[in-house]
């Protein structure tokens, strides 16, 4: 059996080691945490370079045997919004150069178009194979009525163009690369995303409840960053337009993105106008794994987002024995059978919505049938998996030739 081949993870703008849902920490968090974990674990050396955000953090942290995550300076020791970040690449670019010109990796694995900037650059540099996974697609993003700058757009098409292989989460985020991109398709790995069963599995829904200090009440729950893009406000007025006299609903997360703040704000203030203060609660981002206690907490989990590559929330809901009630969009369609494992959503009415919520807070045991399908369903979906499927990924590509692509 050949060696097992030394990764360079390139995870600018947030850091795994980061409290994922807010500021600009999710799914995309988690999935470099967990990831890099399975890979080390399956033998592969795992070094994450993110940029420092902070004097008192360590040049690197062990986080376990082959996975280490450094802080890279570059700009302030401080937070820079995701905005400002592209005039920050040429320093974070140059400071990795050194790092490789000290060891090279075998391979890069660049997350977000950012950090795809950087492999883009260093791939040719080094000749090294460049493995892209986006997370999220400027031009997906746009048709969801979230506009992103077409300059942001032109990257992640030369990114495409010079990457070695494109990972994909499903089969909808591959067509989009295709249609949206031009992306070669022989150059796309669809490698959906884990989850870890010893975390989040069923449990008992009033010991969820008990620990995390909510009443015996029908509970409906938000987690994710407060962000247009998530869709607080429509869980909020779905909630609203239920009616349901007892239930309750919980939002977790914080604030994301340069109008994070006026997000969170808005969503209070919908709150209020709703007159649903006493029947609404904020929690802060909790740690990863401690959202699975949440999860069992709740009857109905809400994933009302505007565009989804995946969909981790509704994956580990799921996994949790929680019925989800979700936008078509995305990666989302992948995960939940509807009607079968959960309830899929078309557009944005909160009327709908509504109806929705109301029929599973009404009828219990359709929650609790669409719940357990729905874990059931998830067993299918591992990082032991995922890890093992990029392992030997990272052994193909450094048997083949090189893609070349301008510069």
């Amino acid at each position: 059996m050949s060696q097992p081949p030394s990764v360079a993870v390139v995870c600018l703008h947030t850091s795994p080691l980061a409290q994922p849902g807010t500021g600009d920490g999710g799914g995309m968090n988690v999935y470099v945490k967990e990831l890099s974990t399975a890979l080390a674990r399956a033998g592969v050396e795992c070094d994450v370079y993110t940029r420092a955000t902070d004097p008192t953090q360590p040049a690197t942290v062990s986080v376990e045997p082959g996975f280490r995550v450094h802080n890279v300076p570059a700009g302030p020791l401080a937070a820079v919004a995701k905005e400002d970040l592209p005039g920050l690449l040429p320093t974070f670019t140059a400071a990795v150069r050194e790092r490789f010109i000290a060891q090279k990796p075998d391979i890069i694995h660049a997350n977000y178009w950012l950090s795809g900037a950087v492999g883009h650059l260093l791939k040719h540099e080094f000749d090294v194979p460049l493995v892209t996974t986006f997370h999220t697609l400027a031009r997906v993003k746009t048709a969801s009525n979230d506009p992103e700058p077409e300059a942001r757009a032109g990257a992640e098409e030369s990114i495409i163009g010079c990457s070695d292989a494109v990972l994909a989460s499903c089969s909808i985020e591959a067509d989009q690369l295709v249609t949206l991109y031009d992306a070669d398709r022989a150059r796309i790995e669809e490698v959906p995303l884990g989850v870890d069963r010893a975390y989040f599995s069923p449990g008992s829904s009033a010991g969820a409840r008990s620990a995390v200090g909510f009443p015996d009440v029908p509970t409906v729950l938000f987690v994710g960053r407060i962000q247009p893009l998530k869709g607080a406000d429509l869980a909020v007025e779905a909630f609203a337009r239920a009616d349901h006299p007892t239930a309750r609903l919980v939002i977790v997360g914080g604030p994301s993105g340069r109008h994070g703040i006026e997000e969170v704000d808005r969503v209070h203030d919908l709150v209020r106008a709703r007159g649903l203060s006493r029947r609404v609660q904020f929690v802060d981002p909790q740690p990863h794994h401690l959202l699975s206690t949440y999860y069992r907490a709740a009857d109905v989990v809400l994933v009302p987002s505007r565009s989804e590559s995946f969909g981790l929330v509704a994956l580990e809901a799921a996994a949790c024995g929680t019925a989800v009630i979700a936008s078509r969009v995305g990666g989302l369609q992948t995960i939940i059978d509807d009607n079968i494992t959960g309830v899929l959503v078309d557009g944005r009415d909160p009327d709908i919505w509504a109806d929705h919520l109301c029929r599973l807070l009404a009828h219990p045991s359709e929650a609790v049938l669409l719940g357990e399908a729905a874990a059931l369903r998830s067993r299918r979906y591992a990082w032991s998996v995922t890890a093992g499927r990029l392992r030997r990924l990272f052994g193909d590509l450094r048997a083949r030739e090189s893609v070349l692509a301008c510069v």
